[in-house]
């Protein structure tokens, strides 16, 4: 159960899959069309809302996983916990499916702005995003147990297989069959049912011998004395999910379908920052809760900042590398002159966003850890309320770059001035260290590099030149930001000893 054997696994997966998205959606857009693309993005969207559900059970059973590797309870309170998490998330799911079922007709016609899809096609397409997203929701707790045994180079090799039969599979059914949104959500529906068998399996492994029961009864007491704290993870995963998600939402409602389409093009490529920073987050939120359970907060804030120049390391040449090279990167990955027109400003403003949450999103790591939520919670909510209102007047005024501008914004105020509160009342003293010593060195390395890069004027003659520019730029980037690092030279002069 090795930290590092864990993240280059997570990091392993997380790339493949991220590979693996990358390579296939233009070929999406390609087979369906734009506008059928477009409700791709809507059923990305419309599954990440349906994470409110979850109100905060799946981390919670991920924590109380590592509590018990930690000793902290026992097996039969763990196996209990799992037992009555199961049935209220059947019972959701159930629920949800129904309601998703009756409300594809309003989404179909009175919500999206469908121009050349068949209505029906449409709504049927809506009733197979109903049953599989609810399916996905529960492989999060399953998932969230496997996580929480640290067994995630299992994790990160399942992960690949299912990206691999969703995103390049569905190739196959569209050679064979058709490329209508109803084939394509049938087939996701398919992989959801393996997903969710696959993660339950492997959780029933992992769980400990039933040397004793927990009534129901029993079982609710032990998830009450935990419900404080999942109730704090569900408020701040519902007010992020709302952070993250309502452009989308609020998008979806004033764009074409089609014009959703490639404003979804921009924020996939945009999300790849975020990718590079959650295997690092997803194996250590665990190892600092187990630290923490044993009474090792010195060890845990190093391993925090250790975590933070990585982080940085990789997110910072990522994020200017995509704003940088909006346009070229966009051409290369499409082919697609009016994707290039229509995504590479959006793409612009969500990279550097993004680059942002990646260092956002480290500090909740750590209150994850210590079970104190207070401080997410109220920066979450005050942002929350800053946001919403600013992102639906920009959008309605300027569209897609309405909505880019407000999340860059919002995000940058978050780390400017609440995050140096959360590590104040995490660890006094942390935050200067931190933002002098393993973030602002790497960042400006990569600025300074990025800004010489630019003055350059290249002539870009084909997709191959321009994928070549932005995987060149960001190679040197990432040196650059390596090099201001002490955990990324002790690391090299450790290889050349």
């Amino acid at each position: 159960m090795s930290i590092k054997r864990n993240i280059l696994a997570n990091y392993a997966s997380q790339a493949y899959v991220t590979l693996a998205m990358l390579v296939m959606l233009p070929l999406y857009l390609k087979y369906m069309g734009a506008e059928a693309y477009g409700l791709v993005g809507f059923f990305t969207m419309l599954n990440a809302f349906f994470m409110l559900l979850d109100v905060g059970l799946s981390p919670t059973l991920s924590r109380e996983t590592a509590r018990y590797q930690g000793g902290a309870i026992d097996a039969p309170t763990l196996r209990g916990l799992v037992r009555i998490l199961e049935l209220i998330f059947i019972s959701v799911a159930v629920l949800a499916a129904i309601g998703f079922v009756f409300a594809s007709d309003f989404f179909a016609g009175q919500w999206l702005k469908v121009e050349h899809l068949p209505l029906n096609e449409v709504q049927y397409a809506l009733i197979l995003m109903g049953l599989t997203i609810p399916l996905r929701w529960m492989s999060g707790l399953y998932r969230g147990a496997v996580n929480g045994f640290e067994r995630q180079v299992w994790l990160a090799g399942f992960n690949i297989l299912i990206a691999t039969a969703r995103f390049v599979g569905i190739l196959v059914v569209f050679e064979l069959i058709d490329t209508t949104p109803t084939t394509f959500f049938s087939y996701q529906l398919v992989i959801a049912v393996l997903e969710l068998s696959g993660l339950a399996w492997m959780t029933y492994r992992l769980l400990p011998e039933q040397t004793a029961t927990q009534t129901l009864s029993q079982a609710w007491q032990s998830l009450k004395g935990t419900l404080r704290f999942s109730l704090a993870i569900a408020f701040t995963g519902a007010v992020w999910v709302l952070v993250t998600q309502v452009d989308k939402l609020v998008l979806s409602r004033m764009l074409t379908l089609s014009d959703y389409g490639y404003f979804t093009l921009a924020v996939v490529v945009a999300g790849g920052v975020n990718l590079i920073g959650a295997p690092i987050t997803q194996a250590l939120q665990p190892r600092l809760t187990r630290l923490i359970s044993e009474g090792n907060e010195a060890e845990a804030i190093t391993l925090y900042r250790k975590a933070t120049q990585l982080v940085t390391i990789l997110a910072a040449p990522a994020a200017l590398t995509l704003a940088a090279f909006a346009a070229p990167v966009m051409w290369a990955w499409t082919g697609n002159p009016v994707a290039v027109e229509k995504a590479a400003p959006v793409l612009v403003l969500y990279a550097i966003g993004n680059g942002l949450l990646a260092l956002v999103g480290l500090s909740y790591a750590l209150q994850y850890a210590k079970g104190d939520l207070r401080l997410h919670l109220i920066g979450n909510a005050v942002l929350l309320v800053f946001m919403v209102p600013c992102l639906i007047w920009a959008a309605s005024r300027w569209g897609a770059m309405g909505a880019g501008w407000t999340w860059l914004v919002s995000i940058g105020l978050y780390l400017l001035l609440w995050v140096p509160k959360i590590h104040e009342r995490m660890s006094l003293g942390l935050h200067i260290p931190w933002l002098m010593r393993d973030v602002l060195p790497i960042i400006t390395a990569t600025i300074v590099l990025c800004t010489g890069i630019i003055f350059y004027q290249f002539t870009i003659a084909s997709r191959m030149e321009s994928g070549l520019l932005a995987i060149g730029s960001g190679i040197f980037m990432l040196f650059a930001a390596g090099s201001m690092s002490t955990v990324a030279r002790n690391f090299i002069l450790r290889i050349l000893k």
